[in-house]
């Protein structure tokens, strides 16, 4: 495999397979195009390899259920509370949101990063790591305090980066599915979820 040495549209060389990490000028220039799409934005959020996104004013609690068992294949009830400060507790998880409605082309990916002057708090802040192209909608963030002490959670505070990064070729069949459009924290929709059949044993 020939290693490729140059990008024509900007960006980061990441691999050996033509996907780059966009770099900010490449970013702004793709925002001003409407190409990607952030809001709300200020440029101040921009950084040399990502932009920052913060955190939102709605938050989800998985309802106590009379079982104690959360199976995947039933829909989870959530109890949604809306507010500027949350106070997440020691070994307490809860889903979050950006503040940021993000809509990307069918061309780019991003991946998800917390901040690490927050992990060092010990929070702990995930949404799977990946968002695909074509998704748009805000982005649910799980987060969980692994201190022992409470930490204190505020609207509109930096949470994360967003790094894009610019894919070989465009998406065959950009993302469509059961998250597509979604605002505030969002529940899980496992239950959704069309699993392929086992192969059968033996073979």
């Amino acid at each position: 495999m020939t290693r490729q040495k140059k990008y024509n549209g900007g960006g980061q060389q990441r691999g050996g397979c033509g996907a780059v990490i966009l770099s900010d000028k490449t970013i702004r220039r793709l925002l001003e195009q409407g190409t990607l799409r952030m809001q709300p934005l200020s440029p101040g959020q921009i950084q040399p390899a990502s932009v920052d996104v913060r955190l939102g004013d709605t938050f989800g609690i998985v309802e106590d259920l009379a079982s104690g068992v959360i199976s995947m294949e039933r829909e989870i009830c959530y109890k949604t509370i809306r507010a500027q400060s949350y106070l997440l507790l020691p070994g307490q998880f809860v889903l979050a949101t950006t503040l940021e409605y993000v809509s990307l082309p069918d061309d780019l990916t991003a991946f998800v990063e917390g901040r690490s002057s927050l992990g060092r708090m010990g929070l702990f802040i995930q949404n799977a790591g990946w968002v695909d192209p074509g998704f748009e909608g805000e982005i649910t963030l799980e987060l969980f305090n692994a201190n022992r002490c409470a930490i204190e959670l505020r609207a509109g505070q930096r949470v994360g980066q967003l790094v894009f990064a610019r894919m070989d070729a465009a998406a065959q069949f950009p993302y469509r599915g059961k998250y597509q459009g979604q605002r505030g924290a969002t529940g899980s929709r496992a239950f959704l979820d069309f699993e392929m059949p086992q192969p059968e044993k033996g073979r």
